[in-house]
């Protein structure tokens, strides 16, 4: 059964694979924030993916977050999601990630809990138009 104050956690060494020049997204060595995203996300996937029934999972649906400080390379990231609320199949969480130096991102994070098969199914639907 998945409860609100459920934690998750994921650390993470910044790599220039990571940065916002490599993915794009800007032209700095610096954590970008897509990376970021995907980091909060699989923190907050992993918390809850041992307590889904079999043939489920959970996907993003929303994303609010504040880049509050650049991390470059080199540098350990941790981020950190506690699951605030659980309203039917509504997970809410919220974040905070850290580097060596203190809070780089907050936010809030949403995710669905979605049969595995079926949510496939639609989007092999939506692919052939």
């Amino acid at each position: 059964m998945i409860e609100a104050g459920t934690k998750g956690h994921i650390e993470a060494i910044v790599t220039s694979e990571m940065t916002a020049r490599a993915i794009g997204s800007g032209e700095l060595e610096v954590l970008a924030t897509p990376k970021l995203a995907a980091l909060i996300e699989e923190a907050a996937w992993r918390s809850v993916s041992g307590a889904l029934d079999e043939g489920q999972t959970t996907v993003g649906t929303k994303l609010e977050l504040s880049h509050l400080a650049p991390t470059p390379t080199g540098m350990q990231l941790s981020c950190d999601t506690t699951l605030a609320s659980v309203d039917g199949k509504r997970l809410t969480f919220s974040f905070e990630a850290h580097d060596g130096e203190g809070r780089v991102a907050e936010g809030t994070h949403e995710r669905f809990i979605v049969d595995s098969d079926r949510f496939f199914a639609k989007a092999s639907e939506r692919a052939k138009g």
